[in-house]
């Protein structure tokens, strides 16, 4: 297999680390319940969990995208529950929507934006159900639910006033987001020049995951079109919300180099961006929990300033 096939295959997979620090044995800060359908595309359902502060809520949510290798299974979910995901937001007063948005089996990548955007809408509709104050939302995920959470922050929308369907009325917008290892550009991978004229089997291969339907031939044109919509680091805007980047400086799948790219164009943007290098960080690495508070703490930061609750809905 080329080099190129092989390293497209592998490189957005949540590996799960060998040790993780964690206390199974005391009762978790939050109650979970488990698939809730939020939407459905063609009569497959789209479900997510939602994860409740058994304390006192601050009234506000943060949606976590969980997809590893664009495959967004239970097991996935589960690698989140063990570095801490729920656990940390929970104590902070957080509701917590882990939305999966389906697998690339089914769904081609803009798809599985679009449907992470869809229970966006879904918890600003049905907010006060939930006790939240949809004007300030948190967005977070890794790898490739690092990668779908940037591109969904990055093209958002206001929903549509017309819409006959009380979901689409709602606003897709975000206020921040933090990221773990997203891939970011996938027309600079590592050493790899990409050319979708001239690289062995990135054509094909892109063409599934990107494009949705059956893979049919395309222009080098129309694909290298499609692969810029589908990167974060090309869809930057000067109104983007603020975004925390954690990457490990040894990470074998997605390269540092991609959140190296990223972080560069939301700063050219004017964007404020913060890039967390973990030395030796693989993908992920054992103590990630470390850097999970860290991300809690980052974004408890911006959706509790004065600044998020002024521009929250513009």
């Amino acid at each position: 297999m080329q080099r190129t096939s092989v390293y497209l295959l592998v490189m957005l997979g949540w590996v799960a680390a060998a040790s993780i620090r964690a206390d199974e044995k005391s009762a978790p800060p939050f109650t979970q319940k488990e698939d809730v359908v939020f939407a459905d595309v063609h009569g497959i359902g789209l479900l997510l969990d939602i994860f409740t502060p058994v304390g006192e809520k601050n009234g506000l949510a943060i949606v976590d995208v969980v997809s590893g290798s664009f495959f967004s299974d239970r097991g996935k979910l589960r690698a989140h529950v063990k570095f801490g995901v729920y656990d940390e937001f929970c104590a902070k007063g957080y509701t917590v929507f882990a939305v999966r948005p389906g697998s690339m089996t089914k769904f081609a990548i803009p798809e599985m934006a679009d449907h992470v955007k869809m229970a966006i809408r879904w918890v600003r509709l049905n907010h006060e159900k939930f006790g939240v104050n949809t004007d300030r939302m948190g967005i977070v995920g890794a790898s490739a639910g690092g990668h779908l959470a940037s591109l969904v922050a990055l093209t958002p929308d206001d929903g549509s006033p017309t819409s006959t369907d009380p979901l689409f009325r709602q606003s897709c917008r975000i206020q921040a987001a933090a990221v773990f290892f997203p891939p970011a550009d996938f027309l600079a991978w590592g050493d790899i020049n990409v050319d979708t004229n001239k690289t062995p089997g990135l054509p094909i291969m892109f063409k599934n995951i990107i494009f949705a339907g059956p893979a049919v031939p395309r222009s080098p044109e129309r694909l290298k079109e499609q692969i810029m919509k589908i990167s974060p680091a090309h869809q930057v805007k000067e109104n983007s919300p603020p975004f925390l980047l954690i990457h490990g400086d040894a990470d074998p799948i997605v390269p540092l180099q991609q959140s190296k790219i990223f972080f560069q164009r939301l700063k050219e943007k004017g964007v404020d961006a913060e890039l967390i290098i973990k030395p030796g960080g693989e993908h992920p690495w054992p103590t990630l929990r470390d850097e999970v508070k860290i991300a809690v703490q980052w974004i408890d930061s911006k959706l509790r300033s004065d600044v998020a609750g002024k521009s929250a809905s513009k």
